[in-house]
């Protein structure tokens, strides 16, 4: 097994690497990648060091599986020419999410989909991945009618260059900015660019990529808001079901699902906070309690690391599939 990380010297390429590490994952050879001005550059892993290696090498070593996590421009010109060589790609962007040939995986939800014909497979935005985990189950039982999420999101899903601009207030440096505001004590209502309908995308790819992952029938609203913090994001969820619940076998629901850890006693004040979801993969959910406004409705809030399950860690995962697939393959084929 021989797989490429794109994008290897970038925030979510450094976990990538990181999660491939811890989990032990079956690969006999690493091809770190990045653009021309980082090549050469060593990358520990597994005790050695790798050096990155441009594109056209990377194609021309003939990967069986690529992770990509280097933006949506070079996927759509890289990525297919990695699956003509035979690879699979796990594409980070959101360059393939929504298009319908494409599969967009969550593998507690929906890895049973995957195929050997997938060669391009998309892994969802680190907001949704966090929200369907947590609804999943919950729609399952119940029935999810309407979501209203509002996102708390860490620095880091912007990047290297905003955590820079983070400490650089704080320390009181003047220096470049990423964001149009200082985010130092600050909470800036926009994640990515506005669309026509007033909404960011961001706020657009938690209700499309919900749609796909989940149900379509599901009517989704979202606010996406900025803030400093590096540990993770967190989400706000307010679910109206179709049918009514018993609190707790709602929460053993949560409890017993793939993925997610329930964190839910506010009298011991146990509830999620990024400080505790950094550097986890579990999801973690808790203020899990009743919407007294309406009926069948309910509220909880949802955080996780998002480098590490919301990117790195799924697309890892979806690897993990695609590696037991095949072996399975193999066995089936042996004993035939």
């Amino acid at each position: 097994m021989k797989v490429a990380v794109v994008g290897a010297t970038g925030l979510v390429g450094g976990v990538m690497l990181k999660v491939l590490e811890e989990r032990a994952f079956p690969l006999a050879e690493l091809l770190p990648v990045a653009s021309a001005k980082s090549v050469g550059a060593l990358i520990r892993f597994r005790g050695k060091e790798v050096p990155v290696i441009g594109m056209e090498e990377a194609i021309a070593r003939r990967p069986d599986i690529a992770l990509f996590s280097a933006g949506g421009s070079t996927s759509l010109e890289w990525a297919p020419r990695f699956a003509e060589a035979g690879c699979t790609v796990i594409d980070n962007s959101s360059a393939w999410r929504m298009m319908p040939d494409k599969k967009l995986i969550v593998p507690e939800i929906n890895g049973h989909l995957l195929t050997p014909q997938d060669r391009i497979i998309a892994n969802p935005n680190c907001s949704t991945i966090q929200l369907v985990l947590a609804l999943a189950p919950l729609h399952r039982a119940y029935i999810a009618k309407r979501v209203v999420v509002s996102t708390y999101q860490s620095v880091t899903g912007t990047g290297q260059k905003a955590v820079k601009q983070m400490e650089d207030e704080r320390a009181g440096i003047s220096a470049d900015k990423v964001y149009p505001f200082p985010i130092d004590r600050n909470v800036i209502p926009r994640c990515d660019a506005f669309t026509d309908n007033g909404y960011t995308k961001e706020e657009m790819k938690v209700v499309h990529e919900t749609h796909k992952i989940l149900d379509p029938a599901i009517r989704v609203t979202c606010t996406a808001v900025r803030v400093p913090v590096t540990g993770g994001h967190s989400e706000s969820v307010n679910v109206e079901f179709a049918h009514d619940f018993d609190l707790n076998a709602l929460r053993q629901l949560l409890r017993e699902a793939p993925g997610i850890l329930l964190l839910d006693d506010p009298a011991k004040d146990e509830y999620p906070m990024p400080l505790l979801a950094n550097g986890r993969d579990e999801v973690l959910v808790g203020r899990v309690r009743r919407d007294e406004s309406q009926p069948n409705t309910l509220n909880m809030w949802v955080v996780a690391d998002n480098l590490r399950k919301g990117a790195a860690t799924n697309a890892v995962q979806i690897a993990e599939l695609l590696v037991e697939q095949r072996l399975l393959r193999r066995i089936a084929q042996a004993a035939g």
